[in-house]
């Protein structure tokens, strides 16, 4: 008997790449665009996930939401601005160990990879071609097509599209938004300790792992429960 098809699905930003340089610039630059202050280094890292249009409005309450969209815009902007003077690869570097993981992960017969992210289909595409990833990832989940984490349309849509049971995937994600999005559609969650939220954020998380080596064997432990 064949053993069961299984997903692990990605967040991005803070799990698998460290984009946080550029999160901030764009940001500020963003906020400066509008003639307002930026918020804290703390404030805009602990949106990281959402997506954007629901991002600003709890990065600025006190502005209108005609402010906010002009925010979204000047953020994606800067953010395409930024990537495009150093590259993908450069201004968003892959975490230790995360390369080497997915092609582990990716040569298993029974077990396919998704990302489920708060970036752009744009951004996310300029990402993976950066980083040539671009057939790693069966399922490919975004913010332009879903509501913002951490509703789980994301997860929902990639058990959906790779005919996968929820009790045979697991979402992998640095914020509690990742956390609470897979607990929301069913599937278990395992929180990373090297990305934007801390770890007293990740409760939700089935456990927490604290190098992406580590994620195989964990996944292994997982899946024979």
């Amino acid at each position: 008997m064949s053993e069961a098809l299984r997903l692990v699905i990605f967040d991005v930003d803070g799990t698998l790449v460290d984009s946080q340089g550029d999160i901030l610039a764009a940001m500020a630059s963003a906020f400066s665009s509008v003639g307002a202050a930026c918020p804290s280094r703390e404030a805009v890292l602990g949106i990281v996930g959402l997506s954007l249009d629901v991002a600003m409005p709890k990065l600025a309450p006190d502005q209108s939401a005609a402010i906010h969209d002009q925010l979204v815009d000047a953020y994606k902007d800067a953010y395409m601005t930024l990537r495009a003077q150093t590259g993908a690869a450069e201004s968003s570097p892959l975490y230790p160990g995360a390369l080497d993981v997915l092609h582990t992960l990716n040569a298993q017969d029974n077990v396919l990879l998704g990302v489920a992210t708060g970036k752009s289909r744009r951004g996310l595409d300029k990402l993976l071609e950066g980083h040539d990833l671009t057939s790693v990832f069966v399922t490919e989940q975004v913010a332009d097509f879903h509501p913002s984490k951490p509703h789980p349309s994301m997860v929902m849509a990639a058990l959906a599209e790779t005919g996968v049971a929820p009790e045979h995937a697991v979402m992998v994600g640095d914020t509690s938004f990742d956390m609470a999005m897979a607990k929301a559609a069913g599937v278990r969650g395992i929180g990373v300790s090297w990305g934007y939220h801390d770890i007293g954020a990740l409760g939700d998380a089935d456990c927490v792992i604290d190098a992406f080596g580590d994620l195989p064997r964990t996944l292994d432990l997982m899946w024979e429960l």
